[in-house]
């Protein structure tokens, strides 16, 4: 059995991962500073990601739980900018990455997934997008934590380059959520400024998970980043009528549906074999 690192696998996003991988048989170790719901498939090992020595020795193994791990995924950090201080924010996030990327190639880990995020493309986009549908080809950080998963990508494609055996995928991923967190969702036809902060856009937690197995699962090697979304929008309302009321002038290129969404997932599913397989339309009683 194929053993995996999850860090953050507590979380909301790190939950429907350790859930997807242990369903599709593989061993997961949880390592986070928040203990997981009680039901959770994986054991769980509290470990501080901001401690190079705590990190390393996680990669390695420890004591007699378990020794030999063949990929990881690194979920944890401080999901948003806001809550905490913009300096504690990306010193936290970006000094954990570094530390478990370093500490996975000294264990001769070469496969690691990691969360960056769509800020990386210019979110909240109070500066207009240079065109939607938008795709991996920007980047453009705004805030204090997009800069940190920025970095983290070109830290990324740095490593690659000196190791060919290297594999990091960064999964940019749209606004996480559960089930429970749809409810609102068809209030925004009636607010939809609530949302073009993203261009009406998000990911079910699920299929979030489904993209992190796939980029374990993709026998390439060096540096990719994509952009992980659901396949529709937040909305009722068509896209282009959306597009034409906050972004006037944006060249925009009309997906194939009136509610598809804009932020590209055409790479991810061209590469990874990545498709959605929920919507919040089946999960909200209007």
């Amino acid at each position: 059995m194929t053993r995996v690192i999850v860090t953050g696998g507590s979380g909301k996003l790190g939950r429907a991962v350790v859930q997807d991988l242990a369903e599709n048989g593989w061993e997961v170790i949880n390592l986070d500073h928040v203990p997981p719901r009680s039901d959770s498939p994986a054991p769980f090992i509290q470990v501080d990601f901001t401690a190079f020595g705590q990190t390393l020795e996680s990669m390695l193994g420890i004591d007699e739980q378990y020794s030999g791990v063949d990929a990881v995924v690194h979920l944890a950090a401080i999901p948003r900018p806001g809550l905490r201080p913009n300096a504690a924010t990306f010193g936290n996030n970006f000094m954990s990455t570094y530390n478990v990327f370093a500490a996975a190639r000294h264990a001769g880990i070469t496969n690691i997934v990691w969360a960056s995020s769509e800020s990386v493309l210019g979110l909240p986009f109070d500066r207009k997008p240079p065109y939607i549908p938008l795709d991996e080809e920007v980047a453009r950080p705004e805030t204090t934590y997009s800069l940190g998963k920025f970095l983290e990508e070109q830290m990324a494609g740095v490593l690659t380059g000196r190791d060919p055996a290297l594999k990091m995928i960064a999964l940019r991923f749209s606004h996480v959520m559960d089930v429970p967190d749809y409810a609102p969702f068809p209030a925004f036809d009636d607010t939809p400024e609530v949302r073009k902060f993203n261009l009406w856009s998000y990911v079910d937690a699920r299929d979030a998970a489904q993209a992190v197995r796939k980029s374990l699962e993709y026998s390439g090697t060096g540096f990719e980043a994509f952009i992980i979304a659901n396949a529709d929008t937040v909305m009722s309302r068509p896209n282009s009528e959306l597009v034409a009321e906050f972004y006037p002038g944006v060249p925009y290129t009309a997906p194939d549906g009136p509610n598809d969404t804009l932020l590209s997932i055409d790479k991810a599913r061209r590469m990874l074999g990545y498709e959605p397989k929920h919507t919040w339309r089946t999960e909200v009683t209007r």
